[in-house]
């Protein structure tokens, strides 16, 4: 179970403990749900990722948490931001991005969200076959070409995004001819993008998709007289959340990612391009910790509910993608885990389940659960369903702790209705 939890977790007899303050604590002083993100997991993954680029670029894809103390912490460790919407860009500036650092994404950017771009100098990437003329008109002056190559990576099919008919990117010949408008523009057209989807738990896909884009260049080269000075590889590292998954290190994809580009892009005899690597999951993902606590406990006929203080509204990939989660008893760890329950959310749908089956002590009322690695996609696609507030966030370290995103309320909520 430690393998799951951030690198500073520890077990002090029975009791969890994050960046060296006991749960039990952090959920006395900040309420449950809480998500506890550990500052030395984020710093330890930022570090081995930015290795493997080298002097090329990692941008953090914001979407799987945005949060300024969190961007401005990456920051420091030299990773920029990849983000899909004005309010990601928001976020990002408010943590002291500006220009190069900044990588622009989306499938149906608009004009006003371009503009903000080009006045920010971020690198845009155009994704559409009239986005050129878009970017172009909005001030926009760095650019990549995201391409779709075809190949279907081995994941949950809501989350990949470079097979065929993919509503992301262009096909090599669409994506040859923006590049082509990019030019005529006058756009700096820095290079080629390329993306596989997320969660991915080995290189088979990133690999030949790789190999592809460099053909593809190559055909960039021959027909247009251009060559890509950046092969940005996107992201998707898969991380465990779960004993039981098989999830190749991330820090290991990025390395043979990169390897894998040099080599292709040399053997098209090109000129060596620039990497960059638009990480997500992989960077906050098992830094995450969400704490609960445990109501109601049914045991009934061949099924026992163990129902917490959260659910979906805090969690959907269980719903959405069928995510599997683990979940340990953080102030009872060191009892045996003698029945095995069921974790449900308190929300009003039977599909309201964070956990299937699960090993712990026998729960009972006020327990406190610890589920690892919910670090990414949980609070950044949060909801209010059945108007429920969604939980705080503090980062911890060495013993400090920091509140980096405040528990909503429900005057919150009210404070947007009219009439």
């Amino acid at each position: 179970m430690l393998d799951l939890l951030p690198v500073s977790a520890a077990l002090h007899g029975g009791t969890l403990s994050l960046g060296g303050t006991p749960a039990a604590a952090l959920a006395e002083r900040h309420g449950t749900p809480l998500v506890v993100y550990c500052a030395e997991t984020v710093r330890e993954r930022a570090r081995s990722l930015a290795r493997a680029v080298g002097s090329g670029h990692v941008a953090f894809g914001t979407k799987a948490f945005p949060n300024v103390a969190l961007l401005r912490l990456l920051r420091e460790e030299g990773i920029g931001a990849d983000v899909a919407s004005s309010g990601e860009l928001a976020f990002a500036r408010a943590a002291g991005m500006t220009g190069g650092e900044i990588v622009v994404h989306g499938n149906n950017k608009d004009e006003a969200f371009l503009r903000e771009a080009g006045a920010e100098g971020a690198t845009v990437v155009l994704d559409a076959p009239d986005e050129a003329a878009l970017a172009a008109a909005a001030g926009v002056t760095r650019v990549l070409v995201r391409v779709t190559l075809g190949v279907d990576a081995d994941t949950h099919e809501a989350i990949r995004t470079g097979h065929h008919g993919s509503k992301f990117g262009l096909p090599p010949t669409q994506a040859r001819a923006l590049v082509a408008d990019a030019l005529e523009r006058g756009l700096d057209v820095l290079g080629l993008h390329m993306h596989v989807g997320s969660q991915l738990v080995s290189f088979d896909a990133q690999a030949e998709t790789i190999v592809r884009l460099a053909s593809f260049a190559a055909s960039c080269r021959d027909t247009l007289g251009w060559s890509a000075r950046v092969a940005d590889l996107g992201g998707g590292f898969g991380i465990r959340h779960h004993p039981d998954d098989r999830v190749a290190d991330a820090a290991a994809l990025a390395d043979a990612a990169t390897a894998t580009a040099r080599t292709a892009f040399a053997e098209a005899a090109l000129p060596a391009p620039e990497l960059w690597l638009e990480p997500g999951r992989s960077l906050v993902g098992r830094a995450g910790v969400t704490l609960y606590r445990v109501g109601a406990v049914k045991r009934l006929d061949g099924r026992t509910w163990v129902a917490v203080d959260g659910g979906m509204s805090d969690n959907p990939r269980p719903q959405l993608y069928g995510a599997r989660y683990t979940a340990l008893s953080a102030q009872r760890a060191d009892e045996p885990a003698d029945e095995v329950v069921s974790v449900a959310g308190m929300h009003c749908e039977s599909g309201d389940v964070l956990i299937d089956d699960v090993a712990l002590p026998a729960p009972r009322r006020g327990d406190l659960l610890a589920v690892p690695a919910t670090g990414a996609y949980t609070l950044a696609m949060a909801s209010n369903y059945n108007g429920v507030t969604r939980p705080a966030a503090v980062l911890v370290a060495d013993g400090e702790v920091r509140l980096i995103r405040r528990r909503e309320t429900v005057d919150d909520l009210l404070e947007l209705e009219r009439g």
